[in-house]
């Protein structure tokens, strides 16, 4: 059921430990002086690789913030895909959006919340970010021979399944948002 996110041959895995080490020196920056502070050409410089190779792993200086971005959107297709046969739809999302909002509600991520809400730019980004991300949830949904719902009806679930991450994310108590957005889920996807 997990993506394998480890890289198997060499060239990969330093390619990904020099996207990581890019990736961690540019949040240490942002938090530490500030993200409209901090400018591509300085990550390069703190991470001690070229300017292009920072671009080689992340087409914006957004893009650095949000860095597991597409291991978030892999794991949301890999709950449709890779669920068991006959399992459930909705609960096997649940128990991916679940873990995603405790991977970004853990020890840390406040200031990074807060970095991301001050600044128009990430707010943008992020929003498109989670636009994507439904909708390639909504693929995975309706390329399910299981499922025989309308598009309409996939992407819609789709985008309740990511507002619920936003939403549980914000919460004072995101397992109870969890048990109450999904109960609302769960009953639409019932009727569609």
């Amino acid at each position: 059921m997990t993506v394998p996110t480890t890289p198997t041959g060499r060239r990969e895995r330093k390619k990904a430990a020099t996207r990581q080490k890019i990736a961690d020196t540019a949040l240490r920056l942002f938090l530490e002086r500030g993200y409209d502070a901090v400018g591509i050409r300085d990550v390069a410089a703190e991470a001690d690789v070229a300017v292009t190779t920072v671009f080689s792993h992340f087409a914006s200086k957004e893009a650095l913030v949000f860095a597991q971005d597409q291991g978030f959107e892999q794991r949301l297709v890999q709950a449709v895909t890779g669920r068991a046969p006959h399992e459930p739809l909705v609960p096997a999302l649940r128990r991916e959006i679940e873990a995603l909002v405790r991977h970004c509600t853990g020890d840390g991520a406040t200031p990074v919340r807060r970095m991301i809400d001050a600044s128009p730019a990430l707010r943008e980004y992020e929003e498109s970010m989670t636009l994507r991300h439904a909708e390639s949830l909504a693929t995975a949904i309706a390329a399910d021979p299981g499922l025989s719902q309308s598009a309409t009806a996939c992407r819609t679930i789709a985008r309740f399944a990511i507002d619920a991450y936003a939403l549980a994310r914000e919460a004072a108590d995101p397992e109870a948002a969890l048990d109450e957005i999904f109960r609302m889920i769960e009953a639409a996807w019932a009727v569609a």
